[in-house]
């Protein structure tokens, strides 16, 4: 059959498209990087389709290994159940603002982490990791090659408890103030998503606590935004977004960072 010397062709030739051995970067100007952090709806559980295994060249990602290779779901290896996440997606809406530029992701979530292991040498025993200092090594390390351009950041199932829910707002606008100064950018832009809201799984006090105190911060500081996605669906359990509500948020981000940044729209 004549289909199968193509297959071999194509199989031939996908590891140089995803090998980080043969990414070229751009210059460091032109190379606009995001920091993915939180907890698992950052990471990302949602089903890997189609349109999740699409490559382009212009979306990188730095792998486990701190090479930069093109941008492929799941961009986390925080726990077997990683899937798709908000970071690919939204990286394909800015690549389209900003034709020049060559888009750098840094995944860092953590699944189930709370943000009291988000801290200088805290260690979170789910993922075997250091949320924290994970991140920031990464991110400075990618900054030897690109522009830190904001941080998303989807984090609070883990502190909706009481212990933990009425401290959130001061904990949360900590870690900004901290990610800011340890990268060296003080008006870095951070963008905030909603929890998810499912019916069959009502709020308590906790979680509301969380969210009005997420709302607040992004009201109180400067460059920090907080995005919310009516109506969200879950892989099914009422916990974790799937596959379409994550492509929603990943708009819903973008459209916070461009608010931020003054990009004109197209």
């Amino acid at each position: 059959m004549k289909i199968r010397p193509l297959c071999l062709l194509l199989a031939s030739l996908f590891p140089v498209l995803s090998s980080a051995k043969e990414v070229k970067l751009p210059e460091k100007k032109d190379f606009h990087l995001f920091l993915l952090a939180g907890q698992s709806n950052m990471a990302g559980r949602g089903k890997i389709d189609a349109k999740a295994r699409e490559a382009d060249p212009r979306i990188l990602a730095l792998n486990k290994q701190s090479e930069w290779q093109v941008a492929m779901d799941p961009l986390h290896w925080d726990k077997p159940a990683a899937g798709t996440g908000i970071g690919k997606p939204f990286a394909v809406i800015i690549a389209g603002k900003a034709p020049g530029a060559t888009i750098g992701l840094i995944p860092s979530a953590c699944g189930g982490s709370p943000i009291s292991t988000w801290k200088p040498g805290e260690f979170w025993g789910q993922t075997k990791s250091h949320p924290w200092d994970d991140s920031i090594a990464r991110a400075k390390l990618a900054m030897k090659s690109g522009t830190l351009k904001a941080i998303l950041w989807h984090q609070g199932e883990s502190d909706s408890n009481p212990e933990k829910a009425r401290e959130h707002a001061k904990h949360l606008e900590d870690l900004i103030m901290r990610f800011r100064k340890e990268l060296d950018a003080p008006d870095l832009p951070f963008i905030i998503g909603q929890l998810g809201r499912f019916p069959a799984r009502p709020w308590n006090e906790n979680r509301e606590a969380v969210d009005a105190a997420q709302r607040a911060v992004a009201k109180k500081m400067k460059n920090v935004r907080f995005v919310e996605i009516p109506n969200p669906e879950s892989i099914g359990d009422h916990l974790h977004f799937d596959t379409p509500t994550l492509r929603r948020f990943a708009e819903g981000y973008a459209a916070a960072y461009l608010d931020i940044t003054g990009a004109p729209p197209r």
